[in-house]
């Protein structure tokens, strides 16, 4: 598959230039186990202009970093890469020392001496936001981060997270957040918009609602799991068709990559999962053109829309 490859963005006010959609590696590796196999998709992901790949400590108890790992002593895949990964804050760990040491036991996996963006997890309460963002104010000044940013935080925190690290002069690059066309709370608690006031990249996870906007899933023919509900599907179905039908209109575009340049129009940066080359591919092809104005409203209605029904 040919494409050209995105131009690049920057994440937040960071300085830290990415494609404007990265791949999301939780199901690389197994637990403590790297996966060789996924070479192909990594390195399909780079040929298609792809550079970001975001993994975390717990994935797969590290198998995804140490899948990772295996790929990047190569000089030119760890110059095009930018990789990201994520401290989870566990109580037991203190926020300093647990930090820095889980990560430098981050970048032995993945064969790096500095991790391009690393991020907290998730909150926890009732540690201080401002206690979590001194780690990370370490982790910079100490070279073993570039840029930093957080996971799961809510307006409230995402500002106390940006105040604390201004006051040290280090942008907060990113708040990674679950969001999508079948979830956009971050749009009605004033996340995405504080996003754009600040000047932090909102990522996307699970950008295609855990695969029920790719329009392959029907009511008879689920996915598994909890979202094989057939209530579920057939609620959302006018809303696919919806996105088949707008993909059509842009050359035959999947229902997936619709999804995903919505987001794209909404200013975030999605990194849906992928673990083949037909996947990274799929992806990709969201890349490379835009969805209108009026079409992006068109879906932004017909989602509201599901509410009513």
């Amino acid at each position: 598959m040919e494409a050209k490859s995105p131009e690049m963005i920057e994440i937040g006010a960071s300085g830290l230039h990415t494609s404007p959609l990265g791949i999301g590696t939780n199901r690389w590796g197994s637990n403590l186990c790297p996966d060789p196999e996924m070479r192909s998709t990594f390195e399909a992901a780079l040929d298609l202009g792809i550079n970001l790949f975001d993994t975390a400590e717990i994935y797969n108890l590290g198998g995804s970093e140490l899948t990772l790992g295996q790929f990047l002593p190569v000089a030119e895949a760890a110059c095009k890469a930018v990789i990201t990964s994520k401290y989870a804050t566990f109580p037991w760990r203190s926020a300093r020392n647990g930090l820095i040491h889980a990560l430098k036991a981050s970048l032995a996996r993945l064969n790096l001496t500095r991790l391009d963006l690393y991020l907290i997890h998730w909150p926890l309460p009732p540690v201080r936001i401002e206690t979590w963002m001194e780690a990370m104010v370490e982790a910079v000044e100490s070279g073993l981060a570039f840029a930093v940013g957080v996971s799961n935080f809510s307006p409230a925190q995402m500002r106390q997270a940006h105040a604390a690290l201004a006051r040290h002069n280090i942008a907060l690059a990113c708040n990674q957040v679950d969001y999508s066309l079948l979830n956009r709370a971050s749009e009605r608690s004033g996340l995405l918009s504080l996003c754009r006031e600040l000047r932090v990249t909102l990522v996307a996870y699970r950008p295609i609602s855990g695969g029920l906007l790719t329009g392959k899933y029907t009511p008879q023919d689920g996915p598994g799991g909890w979202i094989s509900d057939r209530g579920t599907l057939s609620r959302i179905r006018p809303l696919v068709d919806l996105l088949r039908q707008i993909g059509q209109g842009h050359g035959g575009k999947m229902p997936s990559q619709v999804a995903l340049n919505w987001l794209i129009c909404k200013g975030a940066l999605p990194i849906p999962g992928a673990h083949s080359v037909k996947h990274v591919q799929e992806n990709a092809g969201a890349l490379g053109w835009r969805l209108s104005d009026e079409e992006v409203a068109h879906l932004d209605s017909a989602e509201e829309g599901l509410h009513r029904r």
